[in-house]
């Protein structure tokens, strides 16, 4: 009874030498069609970027280890739909012009029996996908962005001027200028409420940020002063250095392009929390961002089977139609995730719905292309 049991909860129990047929079709197609793509782009950008390379002396270790080691998965993960599409057009193509689904679906193969591999091989993908996008990709980005800035001279915002931010309840601080190169800020204060009224402001000419601290929000204040208010009395407190705790890292001060690129989905998650308790309302690009590397995953079934309803039948001409239809379905997918997104920042579309609409909208066409299969 026991191993029954055992044998019937073993997820291998399900696939069988057909399933393990296909989905090593679908994976190597799926690799080979990464290592073909991305090596093309490579050359691209090889090519265009050579002479910035040249210009700005960038050593052959760091061009390789740390742009391209990490250009290439960011790529493989974004254009993934692409990927996925193509090795799906491309192998059961190759199956149904051998007759080999003809063959399956007369040995009395239903076609929805013939999806089972093709949706493990999309949720492997999908799984795999996610994890990079939402853990691996982010840690990547920084080192490839810190080489941009350094050897192709692609600007980074460094600095901030009058920020102003609620850093805990009833707790406001506020900074003239801060430079990010050095976490050093510049005509600080910080007021603290209770019940509305003005209970402690602080001031400093400088305030540095502890990199070193083994604690997040530790700071150092240079030539401050301190004033308590209780009632009508005052105590005054000054000196030249003092460590103090304020609730403000150096990327609640300054905000750059990508930057929600650089976080993982925990990170993301914390950051947006953090900033909707300050009452920030810069967090919407954060939020498309969480939201999309989760929808972004999903896009793997939905592409698999409009991928593999639409080429499943023998047809006369090849795959060059569908390979060519396969392509602006994916390059279409991928513009309607950037046009929601900017829809999402520009146009107060709710996050989560913006990063889900391109994958409503391809969900029925995956319905009706699979209707229309064989079967």
């Amino acid at each position: 009874m026991m191993s029954l049991w055992l044998n019937m909860v073993n997820p291998l129990h399900y696939v069988k030498k057909i399933d393990g047929y296909i989905i090593r079709k679908f994976i190597g197609t799926y690799i080979y069609a990464i290592i073909l793509i991305i090596s093309i782009s490579i050359v691209f950008d090889v090519n265009e970027n050579l002479a910035k390379f040249s210009t700005y002396h960038a050593p052959l270790k760091a061009i390789v280890l740390d742009y391209y080691a990490n250009f290439i998965p960011y790529f493989a993960n974004l254009f993934s739909p692409l990927f996925v599409f193509i090795a799906v057009i491309f192998f059961t193509s190759k199956l149904a012009g051998n007759s080999e689904i003809i063959a399956m679906l007369a040995c009395g193969m239903s076609f929805k029996r013939l999806m089972r591999p093709y949706m493990i091989s999309a949720a492997l993908i999908s799984v795999l996908n996610f994890f990079l996008g939402a853990y691996i990709i982010p840690q990547g980005t920084v080192v490839r962005q810190n080489f941009e800035s350094l050897y192709k001279n692609s600007r980074k915002n460094t600095s901030a001027s009058n920020v102003q931010l609620q850093v805990g309840p009833g707790t406001i601080a506020y900074i003239s200028q801060y430079d990010d190169k050095t976490k050093t800020g510049y005509g600080f204060s910080l007021d603290k409420f209770e019940n509305k009224k003005l209970v402690s402001h602080m001031t400093a000419n400088v305030i540095k940020y502890d990199t070193i601290s083994d604690s997040r929000y530790h700071w150092k204040a240079i030539n401050y002063k301190i004033r308590t208010l209780k009632g009508m009395r005052e105590h005054i407190t000054s000196g030249m250095e003092t460590d103090t705790t304020v609730m403000m890292e150096p990327m609640d001060l300054v905000f750059s392009k990508g930057q929600q690129e650089t976080l993982t989905s925990p990170e993301l998650k914390r950051y947006i929390s953090k900033q909707k308790d300050r009452g920030s309302s810069n967090v919407v690009q954060y939020e498309v961002e969480y939201h999309k590397r989760i929808a972004s995953s999903f896009a793997s079934f939905i592409l698999t089977i409009i991928g593999a309803s639409l080429s499943a039948r023998k047809r006369k001409g090849g795959m060059g139609l569908y390979l060519g239809i396969g392509m602006a379905l994916s390059f279409s997918y991928i513009l309607l995730q950037t046009v929601c997104a900017t829809f999402a920042i520009n146009a107060s579309t709710p996050p989560m719905l913006a990063a889900w609409i391109p994958n409503i909208l391809y969900s029925f066409i995956a319905y009706y292309c699979y209707k229309k299969a064989p079967n």
